[in-house]
């Protein structure tokens, strides 16, 4: 069965998740893929740089109070799956920006929040200065590649939460378009194993966990 866009069941069964050490001092190892970096058509490259490029505030906007109502309702929940999972997000202030900033990017981007929180759950277990063994940085995990071929070229910008977090949401919705809204396929490029079940399916796995039932 193929996963939808909106992050649907995957192909196949779900993977035990593993989580990742972290170093005293240093900036956190993440057990992160290598997303593979491949040439971009002009046109491409200037809509995904003028995407990442957005300065505008992270600001949700709602059309009518109930929509709002159901969005400060998802907030106080996942906070309070936030501090259940002792995660860096340390503070209710640090819980509240990095919600916000992912809603807004998640909106502006057409992607499921849920499954976008199971991603950086696999692949940085939200910590900010997560770095993977090939250099992935951040809740997001995005290669140092990207910020020469569509950003401004400053890898470092990678652990700012609003940065990571546009990248980052900006590059996967790029995968599902060129996988045609297929998300097994699309997070298997995001991980640079594209085909292979092992991270689609812990990805879908994690993304159950920050589901709300209606």
């Amino acid at each position: 069965m193929v996963a939808s866009a909106q992050g649907g069941p995957s192909r196949r069964g779900v993977l035990t998740l593993l989580g990742a050490p972290a170093l005293m001092g240093l900036p956190q190892l993440a057990r992160a893929g290598a997303q593979i970096e491949e040439p971009l058509a002009d046109a491409v490259r200037n809509a995904l740089s003028t995407a990442v490029s957005s300065s505008e505030p992270p600001e949700p906007v709602f059309a009518d109070t109930e929509a709002r109502l159901h969005y400060l309702r998802w907030k106080v929940e996942m906070n309070q799956r936030l501090v259940a999972r002792n995660s860096d997000l340390k503070t209710l202030q640090d819980r509240d920006e990095f919600l916000q900033t992912l809603w807004y990017n998640c909106k502006r981007t057409r992607l499921d929040v849920a499954l976008v929180l199971g991603l950086i759950q696999v692949e940085s277990n939200f910590r900010r200065f997560a770095v993977s063994s090939v250099g992935a940085r951040g809740y997001m995990q995005v290669m140092p590649f990207w910020t020469r071929s569509i950003g401004d070229g400053n890898p470092n910008n990678l652990f700012h939460k609003k940065v990571n977090l546009r990248f980052g949401c900006v590059i996967l919705r790029h995968y599902l378009d060129l996988e045609r809204g297929d998300a097994f396929l699309a997070l298997g490029r995001y991980n640079g194993s594209r085909g292979k079940a092992p991270y689609p399916d812990a990805v879908q796995g994690a993304r159950r966990r920050w589901e709300i039932k209606a």
